[in-house]
C-alpha cells in the first residue's frame, strides 16, 4: 500500500467566505426534506408546519449573514442560537406564536436526514483514498456496516426483552 499518496490535508474552512445564497438554497433543500421527515415521523402536514420551518429557516439564513457581513468574526451557528434564543425569551413580542409553530417541528426527525448526509458524504479525497486502496476496502466496509447494524439490533432486541 503506498501510503506516502495519502495526504488528508485538513482545510480550515472560513465562514466569512461561504456563499450565502448558495447555503440559503441548500437549506432551502434541507427544509423540504425535513418537512417530509417531519410528516413521517409526527404527522403533522406541509401546511401546518410550515411556519415553524419557515422560522428555523429564516433564523438559518439570518445567522449566516451576520456570520458572513459583520465585522468581527462569530460562528454563523452561534448566531442561530443566539437569534433563536432571543426571538423565544417570554415577553420579546411573537415569542408565545413562534414557540407555538416551532413546537410542531420534531427536532429529531431534522436531524435524520442531516446525519444520513453526513454518513454519506464523500470528497474528492475520500473517493482518491478509496482509489488506491482498492476493491479490498469495499468489502471492509459492507462488513463494517453489516457488524454494526446486526449488533445494535442484537443489543436494541435483547434489552427490550429485558425490560420492556
Amino acid at each position: 500500500m503506498q501510503t506516502e499518496n495519502l495526504k488528508l490535508d485538513i482545510e480550515a474552512t472560513d465562514e466569512r467566505r461561504i456563499r450565502v445564497g448558495e447555503t440559503a438554497i441548500l437549506l432551502l433543500i434541507a427544509c423540504v426534506i425535513g418537512t417530509v421527515a417531519n410528516y413521517v415521523s409526527t404527522g403533522v402536514g406541509a401546511l401546518e408546519a410550515f411556519p415553524g420551518m419557515a422560522i428555523l429557516y429564516v433564523c438559518s439564513v439570518v445567522g449566516l449573514m451576520l456570520s458572513r457581513f459583520l465585522p468581527f468574526y462569530l460562528p454563523s451557528v452561534a448566531w442561530v442560537s443566539l437569534i433563536a434564543i432571543v426571538i423565544t425569551i417570554p415577553g420579546v413580542p411573537g415569542a408565545d406564536w413562534v414557540v407555538e409553530h416551532v413546537g410542531k417541528i420534531n427536532f429529531l426527525s431534522l436531524a435524520t436526514p442531516a446525519l444520513a448526509y453526513g454518513g454519506l458524504a464523500l470528497s474528492a479525497k475520500e473517493f482518491a483514498i478509496a482509489r488506491t486502496s482498492g476493491w479490498k476496502i469495499a468489502i471492509i466496509a459492507v462488513c463494517v456496516m453489516l457488524g454494526t447494524y446486526l449488533g445494535s439490533v442484537i443489543i436494541a432486541d435483547l434489552t427490550l426483552r429485558l425490560l420492556g
